[in-house]
């Protein structure tokens, strides 16, 4: 075997009984950390994502450490898929104008959401799925799902953004679909103070940022889990939008944080930034606590 290798006995024994060297090790120890990270993020995770969360969990490691140890070890994130149309157009409707001109930055929550259908395959056929997506951290504020595409569906999801946010001056930016030119939907965004907001026919850059989630679904979970009914993908929807990609899934945007880590950050900030409020004390008015409430 060693004339065949090309490499001396006394060279083929040494490697028999050399010890593994410190980078060996190192890596061995980090490939436990990276299956466990590999799992808990349900195998979605590249090397950027796991790079950070590697190190916020106290594991020191390099980025190009971790890209060389998930080669060896087998382990790579989700890639994407193809698109399929769900947006279909009303010639009569008359469209929103575009308030957003693909700037879909925004300075606080509830400033600019983003909107927009798809579909789910199922083993008895499509359903769909309507988000509601914050801007300012990429969370998902509501969403709906059936088996059509009639206007209730965009109405439900709308209605739980409204009822979990309650904004009081918001953008809906979504694409010209007649479930968003419906009367219907535009008399529920006058009554809570909503501006609707459209981009331009048959432009995906238009509304990137929701395509942009639609794309992370669809490869995180669509591509790569088998639902047989509606009730199921229920079920693998809710778990996925609630269970992971609001509170726990990482975004570059957003300084790899999770939306709710990163509305979290930013209510902390206003908090520190707010001044304290002096409150009258009986000193200041001669009154008691309890009688302050009294005319």
């Amino acid at each position: 075997m060693c004339r065949v290798l090309e490499i001396s006995a006394s060279g083929y024994y040494a490697w028999r009984v050399r010890k593994p060297s410190a980078r060996a090790k190192s890596d061995e120890q980090l490939a436990v950390q990276m299956r466990t990270i590999h799992q808990w993020s349900r195998g979605t995770y590249g090397s950027p994502r796991m790079h950070v969360e590697l190190n916020e969990r106290g594991v020191e490691a390099g980025r190009h450490q971790v890209a060389r140890v998930m080669r060896t070890v087998g382990l790579r994130g989700v890639c994407r898929r193809k698109g399929w149309r769900t947006t279909v157009r009303d010639q009569r409707a008359r469209p929103a104008p575009d308030l957003v001109n693909r700037n879909f930055s925004a300075d606080k929550p509830n400033q600019l959401w983003v909107a927009d259908v798809t579909y789910v395959p199922t083993w008895t056929g499509f359903v769909f799925l309507a988000v509601v997506l914050d801007a300012f951290s990429r969370r998902i504020v509501g969403w709906a799902m059936a088996t059509h595409l009639r206007t209730e569906l965009v109405l439900d999801a709308l209605n739980m953004a409204l009822s979990q946010r309650r904004p009081g001056d918001v953008i809906h930016h979504s694409d010209q679909g007649s479930q968003y030119t419906s009367i219907a939907f535009g008399q529920r965004c006058r009554r809570h103070g909503v501006r609707p907001s459209m981009g331009s026919v048959g432009d995906c850059y238009d509304n990137a940022m929701a395509e942009s989630f639609f794309a992370t679904l669809e490869c995180e979970l669509i591509d790569r889990v088998t639902m047989r009914n509606a009730r199921e993908a229920a079920r693998e929807l809710f778990s996925f939008i609630e269970g992971w990609y609001n509170p726990h899934r990482r975004h570059s945007s957003i300084d790899y944080l999770s939306p709710a880590d990163y509305e979290r950050r930013y209510h902390a900030r206003q908090h520190e930034n707010t001044p304290l409020v002096d409150h009258p004390t009986v000193h200041d008015t001669g009154k008691l606590p309890s009688q302050l409430l009294s005319p």
